[in-house]
């Protein structure tokens, strides 16, 4: 089994495809980090003079008519119909600071756990689409039949194509999200602010990064098995992208309640470790009138880990039963 994966890993870092695939994650992580650099750059001296006069005239105001503004404010909220927000919320008047006008800093520990997301699903899907090729360019091409004659363990064969694609996307998704998190640091550190960075930060970006790692090696031994199903790589965009219209998109959004039960969802819970979702809660007011709310909901890690677990075995298994038992010419 490993003499097999061993050739297996030498056949797909030599395909073409594998390279033109690597090489333009890379391009886009570099665009990224491009664009970071873009918008952590601080303002203009034109653009500083702009937001001070703004705030000089916002603090003006609020001096002049803050109070003012509070007591009528407070004298309303009797008559607001139901539900309503708490009084010290809905007549907050708070002093303007200056930091509130122009462009904020940007924050190393708040914009990496969106870049790491971002990049999640770029490595997923360059995986998903290099492994359905790996294995559906054998089929679409009959090479298959030739290996089976020098091993004709089917399952064996199997086995090892999955694992190559996967173990092969293990350094690339490690070194690409690398790449982005020290770039990305980098462009912080010069423009932007790091000190909030604390250790505790930094262990939850590197778990963060690992788990996408995973799923990156899940997306490509699920392409492998999605390309031996259809044998083909452009079937198998055809029915992710399909998925991801259909179902992600329509149905995703006309019943919001299926949502926990969806991919991308569980895919974001099991990545950033939990992740919220809204359902909206729809039902009559005090007056009769009909109002609904948006109501915040979270998807634990566990639910996401144990969902996408369940849904690579049942992949891998039905792949299994496939290729054991099908003709590999018809």
């Amino acid at each position: 089994m490993l003499r097999l994966t061993g050739v297996e890993l030498r056949r797909l870092t030599s395909r073409r495809l594998t390279v033109i695939g690597v090489v333009g994650v890379l391009l886009i992580i570099a665009f990224l980090l491009f664009a970071t650099w873009l918008d952590a750059r601080p303002q203009s001296a034109l653009d500083q003079a702009g937001a001070q006069r703004q705030y000089e005239f916002a603090h003006k105001d609020w001096v002049e008519h803050a109070a003012e503004s509070k007591k009528m404010c407070e004298a309303d909220y009797q008559n607001q119909p139901d539900p309503k927000p708490k009084i010290e919320d809905m007549c907050a008047y708070p002093e303007p600071k200056l930091e509130d006008y122009g462009k904020p800093p940007t924050v190393f520990a708040q914009l990496m756990p969106e870049l790491l997301l971002g990049s999640s699903y770029l490595l997923v899907f360059a995986a998903f689409l290099i492994g359905a090729s790996f294995v559906g360019a054998e089929f679409s091409t009959g090479a298959i039949g030739n290996w089976l004659t020098f091993e004709p363990r089917r399952l064996r064969v199997y086995g090892s194509k999955l694992l190559a694609a996967a173990i092969g996307f293990v350094p690339v998704g490690a070194g690409v999200l690398a790449i982005l998190m020290l770039g990305t640091y980098l462009i912080v550190a010069q423009l932007g602010d790091t000190s909030t960075t604390t250790s505790k930060v930094w262990g939850d970006l590197v778990a963060t990064g690992g788990r996408a790692v995973v799923v990156t090696a899940l997306g490509a031994a699920i392409g492998g098995i999605t390309g031996l199903l259809l044998r083909h790589t452009a079937a198998a965009i055809g029915v992710v992208m399909g998925y991801l219209v259909l179902i992600e998109g329509v149905f995703g959004s006309f019943l919001n309640q299926a949502q926990p039960w969806l991919i991308k969802l569980n895919f974001d819970a099991f990545v950033r470790h939990d992740a919220t979702y809204y359902l909206n809660q729809c039902k009559t007011g005090s007056d009769g009138s009909y109002v609904c709310e948006s109501i915040e909901k979270t998807l634990s890690f566990e639910h996401g880990a144990w969902y996408l677990s369940a849904l690579t075995v049942a992949l891998v298994l039905l792949g299994a039963g496939v290729f054991q038992r099908r003709d590999i010419n018809s």
